[in-house]
């Protein structure tokens, strides 16, 4: 163990739970997991290891996801899963840490201090907050304290956070509950009625980013798609287009676009303009999805980017804000 205490900060998602130690980096990056088995209320596994036992257990044995479009769904299991986490990071010494942890912009007062007092009892001295799409843009290395609007998209896996900053504070911001997660059940459901196949959210996920795309172009990539038969049961496998993907979560990314468009309208005219020159800036897993930059710059008229790591400029961002945890601190009190 670590002899002297570190600062932590935590990418807390709904999808994956990443973590950030000053002077060093992200040092964890594993799903947001947890294996636990139902008779006793034992926690088996988590992270990465209790996500390779997902559809793989004895009836027992139960996997998790104790967050839930960006909050808390299970209190007990979050709280042990971060606990196991920040001491895996190997940050514990003889002080216990303090910890900036990233929420979404649209969570209730209720749900922030159900964050904070799950990092306190999981082992941090201090809890500090701050909101994921100023976390996102920082990570980004857009200039988020200057007198010139920025704009964020960050699709994580259960919330989709909107904002445009600037001299340090959000002007205007949408918080959905539409993103990583939603696109996966909208391909589940899309199979299930439209090729007659039963998938897991895993097999939704690879194709989602194999063949999943927002905006129609000349290519029409193919995958085969392994599941069960709706009617008999049976392993199937079928050939999926790109085109039925991309007809699949056209309703979400729909929902994505209209908080890009309700956040700039509610954005002061000389930001706007800012923006206009400076673009969008994409970030989070949804980010990677095919052709969501080129849509949304269609739709818009405004350049729309993807930041160079996409998957990191959450945790990356929260963790620069270790360096002004005190302002944050004093902020919540």
């Amino acid at each position: 163990m670590g002899i002297l205490t570190k600062d932590v900060a935590i990418d807390l998602g709904t999808a994956n739970t990443l973590i950030y130690v000053k002077g060093k980096g992200v040092v964890i990056r594993e799903p947001s997991v947890v294996a636990v088995d139902r008779y006793t209320g034992k926690i088996v596994a988590v992270g990465s290891e209790a996500n390779h036992m997902i559809g793989r257990t004895p009836d027992n044995i139960i996997a998790v996801r104790p967050m839930k479009d960006g909050v808390i769904a299970d209190f007990d299991i979050t709280q042990a899963m971060i606990k196991h986490f920040i001491r895996k990071a190997d940050v514990v010494g003889i002080m216990k840490p303090r910890v900036v942890v990233c929420i979404p912009s649209g969570i209730t007062e209720v749900e922030r201090r159900a964050v904070e007092e799950a990092v306190i009892q999981a082992g941090a001295k201090e809890v500090a907050l701050i909101e994921e799409p100023m976390a996102a843009a920082i990570g980004a290395g857009l200039p988020v304290n200057r007198a010139t609007g920025s704009m964020i998209m960050d699709i994580g896996g259960g919330t989709t956070e909107v904002a445009v900053i600037s001299m340090g504070g959000i002007v205007s911001s949408r918080s959905i509950r539409v993103a990583g997660d939603a696109l996966d059940n909208a391909i589940i459901n899309y199979l299930k009625k439209n090729a007659g196949i039963n998938v897991g959210d895993k097999m939704a996920e690879e194709i989602k980013f194999e063949i999943g795309s927002a905006y129609e172009d000349d290519d029409e990539a193919l995958f085969d798609v392994r599941g069960r038969d709706v009617q008999t049961g049976l392993p199937k496998t079928v050939q999926i287009k790109e085109s039925q993907i991309r007809e699949a979560m056209r309703e979400n990314i729909g929902e994505m676009l209209e908080a890009v468009k309700l956040t700039l309208e509610h954005t002061p005219p000389e930001l706007a303009a800012d923006v206009m020159e400076r673009g969008i800036m994409l970030t989070g897993g949804g980010a990677l999805i095919k052709g969501l930059d080129r849509l949304l710059t269609s739709v818009t008229k405004i350049p729309a980017y993807v930041a160079e790591y996409p998957l990191d400029c959450v945790a990356v961002g929260t963790g620069k804000a270790l360096d002004n945890i005190k302002e944050l601190l004093a902020r919540r009190k």
